[in-house]
């Protein structure tokens, strides 16, 4: 089944998640099949926190992609219309 959940980059205290079309089977930070958007929580406010390609975001629900619970909180918060 394919998920669309956070995986983690960035450094030691300074977190940044990429959105990502993966297989449920796989690690958090492993292999995925597309990037969707990626996650800031540490943006300022000059800078971008959360974006989205709704577009891809769409597609891939359409295709029975589940969003993790996290992703569709920050997707809801965000007003992506998806």
């Amino acid at each position: 089944m394919v998920v669309i959940r956070l995986a983690r980059g960035g450094a030691k205290k300074r977190p940044f998640f990429n959105i990502v079309a993966t297989d449920s089977r796989s690690r958090r930070d492993g292999r995925f099949i597309e990037r969707v958007g990626f996650y800031n929580p540490m943006a300022n406010e000059s800078e971008k926190g959360l974006v989205v390609n709704a577009e891809r975001l769409a597609y891939w629900q359409s295709n029975g992609a589940l969003l993790s619970p996290t992703v569709a909180r920050l997707v809801k918060g965000a007003k992506v219309s998806a």
